[in-house]
């Protein structure tokens, strides 16, 4: 069938994910990263906020390190050892030159085969308006991958990288491929459950509750799509 998932690609050894916020990567992309590093592969997070304007009952200055905390801690639990703040503004992140010329720079840093980021669309599903953040800097991903290897643009930085073979987005209303999480999604739960400041103020049900649910609501959402198989999804573009 035309409609079908195709597996991701897995002859690769380096991964970097780059997205906005602490969470983000944790609400249903995490099972899948889980997959790759059980299998040996290295995947690092570059976020550009440490995600302090998130929680409405805590000031910023104190919910940056409670996020910040909590990202290294949910990364743990995937099996992810380097986690790299860019401290751009949480809610006011710009797409443009700046922020591009520093995802560039962490491209060239961490030397990927695979980029990850978020849904950089206008929408999550045709319905429900997406953060600022997300657009610009899933868009600035995209161009940045680019970027990175090309070595006119941003001279100065790091050596420039032209390896990066694919950049892979994650909750994309058009999902090209997608990843089996049967072994891993229990610790894609896990991961999710380590931002307890930030799911307890966003939601009245219990946390263990509310996240399961959630990542097992997102696992099955596609697996119609893969074998009957849990999965993560993304829309692939190749470089």
């Amino acid at each position: 069938m035309t409609n079908q998932l195709t597996p991701m690609p897995d002859d690769w050894q380096r991964a970097l994910a780059i997205v906005a916020h602490p969470d983000d990567l944790e609400y249903g992309c995490a099972a899948a990263i889980a997959a790759w590093t059980a299998a040996g592969r290295e995947v690092s997070y570059v976020l550009a906020t440490r995600g302090e304007a998130g929680i409405d009952t805590l000031d910023p200055a104190k919910a940056g390190p409670v996020r910040e905390r909590e990202q290294r801690a949910s990364a743990a639990v995937v099996g992810v050892r380097s986690v790299e703040f860019l401290d751009h503004a949480d809610g006011v992140i710009e797409y443009g030159v700046a922020l591009r010329r520093d995802l560039a720079a962490a491209i060239r840093r961490h030397r990927p085969e695979l980029v990850i980021t978020l849904n950089p669309e206008d929408t999550w599903e045709g319905t429900h308006w997406n953060s600022p953040d997300h657009r610009a800097v899933g868009r600035a991903v995209l161009d940045a991958a680019g970027d990175a290897g090309n070595r006119w643009i941003f001279r100065g930085l790091e050596e420039p990288w032209d390896g990066v073979r694919w950049v892979a987005v994650a909750g994309s209303d058009s999902p090209t491929h997608a990843v089996d999480v049967t072994h891993t999604l229990e610790q894609g739960v896990r991961s999710l459950l380590e931002h307890r400041a930030y799911i307890s103020a966003l939601t009245t049900e219990p946390p263990e509750a509310y996240v399961r649910n959630l990542i097992e609501g997102f696992a099955q959402q596609e697996a119609g799509r893969f074998g009957g198989r849990p999965a993560v999804t993304f829309r692939l573009y190749p470089c």
